[in-house]
């Protein structure tokens, strides 16, 4: 097995001291643990989709705003550089931020919502379960084992990587539940680093990419950046060092001042942070109690703001509303139809159903259509509803 680089911190996560897969195979002479969890995820089908499932637009608006697909590689380059400076494994942060957002449904958040709400009475639906289902179930690629049999450590970073999952008032997710019974994530501690790590990628990623496609679908002008906090002054120095420069190359320039500011500020605080915390290790990382990744006060309430902003004047702009209103009908339609009448689905997805309206039937259900692209979506809805002329 490939030994991990001789620069790596002492509380990052050593990919020879991996706790394992649930199901034991042999190690890779040419990869470590985690670089061969990275290859699967890139491998698989679910992955591959994400190339047609939006965050904001649906996919026909145009082909220049982001997906899914284009946010994940942009969150696992933002991972990989904060990794390589702080001394934690970048094949472990880049494999978590490549596999965060498997489990969303097409049409982003307003898919979700929809399904969501249409499978309350059936044990619920949440993105973050979805990825844990596809990652150790419903991907159907290996002779001996369901899912992609990733390591310990990446399963727990992706379930956890927001920080630690409590049982709510509910309990947990049951498919979080039942995994965890066997293969133990130790879900009421904060995850190591890396996960940390992909998580504020994540969010510098999705912040400040919805600037630039915000601007590009005139949702916003840039005038109404002028008040924000960090964006607002980023914009006004670019346009006094580049005073002739066009829209496009100054929102460009502008954004990726901001992701380089905001990565400057992790760093500082993440170092501060880890000198503070004494950890010489991934596990004392974990049983820290409070992150050791993380924005600086200062830089969090910034991102508060952009955040604020961004909800008021994109997310719930009138053109996004029609969108998402949209995508629910689809989604809640399609869901209605499959579970009264699972003999409409394709023959694999048929066979897991029971009876109609079964909990089991609506299970697969959600899962067919939470793995639907947008344009898949749209044109299963188009095949059953719309009757020709």
């Amino acid at each position: 097995m490939p030994s991990a680089p001789q620069f790596i911190a002492p509380f990052a996560s050593n990919p020879a001291e991996s706790r394992g897969r649930l199901h034991p195979e042999p190690e890779s002479a040419t990869r470590t643990a985690f670089q061969r969890d990275r290859d699967r995820i890139i491998h698989c089908a679910a992955f591959r989709r994400l190339e047609y499932k939006t965050q904001v637009f649906v996919y026909h608006e145009g082909d220049y705003y982001r997906t899914r697909l284009t946010h994940s590689l942009e969150t696992a380059q933002i991972a990989r550089s904060i990794c390589r400076v702080l001394g934690l494994n970048e094949d472990l942060a880049e494999a978590l931020a490549l596999a965060h957002d498997l489990g969303h449904t097409p049409f982003g958040h307003a898919g979700e919502d929809a399904l969501s709400e249409a499978m309350a009475d059936y044990g619920g639906f949440d993105h973050n379960t979805q990825t844990l289902r596809i990652l150790t179930q419903l991907e159907e690629r290996y002779a001996v084992f369901d899912g992609l049999n990733l390591t310990w450590e990446t399963l727990e970073g992706t379930v956890k990587h927001n920080g630690p999952l409590l049982p709510a008032e509910n309990g947990l997710p049951p498919a979080i539940q039942r995994y965890n019974d066997s293969h133990d994530l130790e879900l009421a501690t904060y995850p190591g680093p890396e996960a940390q790590v992909a998580a504020i990628a994540d969010d510098i990623a999705y912040n400040n990419h919805d600037v630039d496609d915000g601007l590009r679908a005139g949702l916003f002008d840039l005038d109404e950046l002028g008040d924000v906090a960090l964006v607002g002054p980023i914009f006004a120095a670019v346009r006094q060092s580049y005073p002739n420069l066009n829209q496009s190359r100054l929102v460009h320039e502008a954004v990726r001042h901001m992701i380089g500011v905001m990565v400057d500020d992790i760093l500082a605080e993440s170092r501060g942070r880890l000198a503070a915390s004494g950890c010489a290790s991934a596990a004392e990382v974990r049983a820290l109690g409070r992150p050791v990744i993380a924005f600086s006060e200062e830089m969090a309430a910034n991102d508060r703001s952009l955040k604020k902003f961004l909800y008021r004047r994109m997310y719930r702009h009138y053109k996004v509303n029609r969108m998402a209103s949209k995508a629910r009908r689809v989604v809640q339609e399609l869901f209605s139809l499959f579970v009264a009448e699972p003999e409409c689905l394709p023959d694999d997805w048929r066979a897991r159903c029971d009876a109609a309206g079964s909990r089991e039937t609506a299970r697969a259900v959600a899962d067919y259509i939470a793995g639907m692209t947008d344009r898949f979506a749209f044109l299963e809805h188009q095949r059953l509803f719309e009757i020709p002329s």
